[in-house]
């Protein structure tokens, strides 16, 4: 019996014997050229990047009828990157400047994208690494003029299997959930690349990014997958199995509970109400968000429209995509404005920028924006002209100064105006607020919610700053701790501030879709959580079967506490109450 670890996505636990597919990144000649062939060398590069994307185009028209919309979405977001002069382009002046033949140029560009992907903070950002991987492997079969290992020429044996590979696009997870596959294990992704995004919606047990460890994974061996845990179980013994069996009858119990509170309201045993909302990342999320019946869109993530392209989306593109959703959800919505910047200018036409040393303290989210007008007056009118058509918030990332609230707000005034001049419709009286995700922020909440509309906690980055550790650096993750006493006197004192100033807060960090943290949250007097819609079940059940008034002194004792040992151990008690 052999464990495995990597990134659990995806829902449940899947047992099944392992149907291995080869599919491995194709070896990479390496030749120099002669003048006379450079010519035919680039022709035949474009002739290749042509070819992919007639591939990628007959298997989005080959869709299944019933393959959710976001299939088509992420389609089109690898056609986007066939056609990013960072793929299509640069290449082509590698071979004309080195005289190396289209495989080398092609692989020397991609490994250069690859590793910038690699050092940005945002996870979702850094992720996009996985989609470049794959655009580029589809460019070099076809240069190199080999098969394409499709999953859809699986084996009917394969039914009822668990599928294990190098890797995975959304279109083949599609296909493997139409052939009625128990769950997929892949070497590359992360936790929310595409095939993760997807593997969630379609309600596939998955496990990506396990860096090679596939290869102790044999054809037809029995394979237990915890798509919660991110564990892997290889010839799992008797007792194990059984355990395992119990565990699925369980969580599949659980979620046909859970099923049933979709239209219950959210309201704790002593009648106090909560507000249980989504975060989105993709139009296509909403679908989610309106089936587990969450009150509205708490954050709504709007860098995905500066992905895989060369220039920044318009104000009418922006506008379009903003009213589709803010009309699909008829509820509230809010919009966080562009949070990228530093080690996130692959996209958006920043591309030739360098690459920050310490990119989570350099130039991004408001900072950038506020340094650079062209990107943001667009992105800020288009919200504006959105909030004629519903409840539209917006949401101002990373702030750390009032001069910057000052400024933003400012600005949005300016943009009011010149919309009324215009006779454009708007809410002349929309809602601004702020993440708190800094740690000054927390501290001087009170000054910033004298300013703005509401508040909303960014836990990710709080702790991070906080405890002044990388989250995402395996040397130091470690230390990331959602109960260390800092945090959590920070979080209350961002609550308190907002309570005091009469204005509403929330948050939408990962905090708040861990029933973990539910009933301490509760207790600290949040009442309006944001998260991935596939948490929102579950965190209300656990406010459905709280008592806001026993947690407030409960959470009071937890603040008081120095030992986070202890601490811990009594947030575990305080969940078991």
């Amino acid at each position: 019996m052999l464990s495995l670890h990597g990134a659990g996505v995806g829902s449940g636990i899947a047992i099944g014997t392992a149907y291995v597919v080869q599919r491995n990144t194709p070896e990479i000649p390496h030749y120099a050229i002669d003048e006379p062939e450079v010519d035919k060398e680039t022709q035949r590069f474009r002739l290749a990047v042509d070819m992919a994307r007639r591939e990628l185009l007959k298997v989005k028209r080959d869709l299944p009828e019933n393959a959710p919309s976001e299939v088509g979405t992420f389609i089109d977001a690898h056609l986007m990157m066939l056609d990013d002069p960072l793929i299509s382009e640069m290449p082509i002046k590698t071979i004309r400047e080195s005289k190396h033949n289209a495989e080398f140029a092609l692989k020397e560009q991609a490994d250069n994208l690859i590793n910038v992907f690699e050092q940005m903070e945002d996870e979702y950002l850094r992720s996009k690494k996985t989609d470049v991987q794959q655009v580029v492997n589809r460019i070099q079969r076809e240069l190199l003029n080999t098969e394409q290992a499709n999953v859809d020429e699986i084996n009917a044996d394969a039914d009822g299997q668990i599928i294990v590979t190098n890797d995975l696009t959304p279109a083949d997870a599609v296909l493997l959930k139409q052939r009625d596959i128990k769950a997929f294990v892949t070497n590359l992704g992360g936790p929310i690349s595409h095939t993760a995004i997807l593997a969630r919606s379609l309600r596939i047990p998955a496990i990506v990014g396990l860096h090679g460890a596939i290869r102790y994974i044999r054809h037809g061996e029995l394979l237990i997958v915890d798509g919660k845990r991110g564990v892997i179980i290889v010839s799992p013994d008797a007792q194990t199995l059984a355990e395992y069996d119990q565990k699925q009858t369980k969580i599949e119990t659980f979620r046909r509970e859970l099923e049933q509170l979709r239209e219950t309201p959210s309201v704790t045993l002593d009648g106090e109400a909560v507000s249980l909302m989504a975060n989105v990342e993709l139009p296509e999320d909403i679908n989610e968000a309106q089936y587990v019946a969450a009150d509205g869109v708490g954050l709504y993530r709007t860098e995905f429209l500066f992905m895989n392209r060369a220039e920044p989306p318009g104000e009418d593109e922006q506008y379009e995509v903003y009213t589709h959703i803010v009309e699909t959800l008829k509820q509230p919505v809010t919009i966080r404005t562009l949070d990228i910047g530093a080690d996130k200018q692959v996209d958006g036409g920043h591309a030739d920028q360098h690459t920050i040393t310490n990119p989570a303290m350099g130039l991004r989210a408001v900072r950038l924006c506020l340094s650079n007008p062209s990107l943001f007056r667009p992105q800020l009118r288009a919200i504006l002209r959105a909030s004629a058509h519903g409840d539209v918030q917006i949401m101002i990332p990373m702030i750390s100064a009032l001069h910057e609230v000052q400024q933003v707000l400012n600005l949005i005034a300016e943009l009011k105006q010149e919309l009324a001049e215009q006779n454009i419709s708007f809410n002349k009286n929309i809602l601004v607020g702020g993440m708190i995700e800094v740690p000054a922020a927390a501290i001087a909440a009170d000054l910033f919610a004298s300013k703005l509309d509401f508040l909303s906690i960014g836990t990710n980055d709080l702790i991070q700053y906080t405890l002044a550790i990388d989250r995402v650096n395996n040397e130091v993750n470690y230390l990331y701790d959602p109960l260390h006493p800092s945090v959590l006197r920070l979080i209350e004192n961002t609550i308190r501030a907002a309570d005091n100033a009469g204005i509403p807060v929330s948050m939408c960090g990962e905090m708040a879709g861990d029933v973990t943290y539910t009933k301490l949250l509760l207790g600290l007097g949040l009442r309006i959580f944001s998260m991935d819609p596939t948490n929102l079940l579950e965190v209300k059940r656990c406010v459905c079967e709280s008592t806001a008034q026993t947690l407030r002194q409960a959470a009071s004792n937890i603040l008081c506490m120095t030992d986070i040992e202890a601490l811990t151990k009594r947030v575990e008690l305080l969940n078991q109450s």
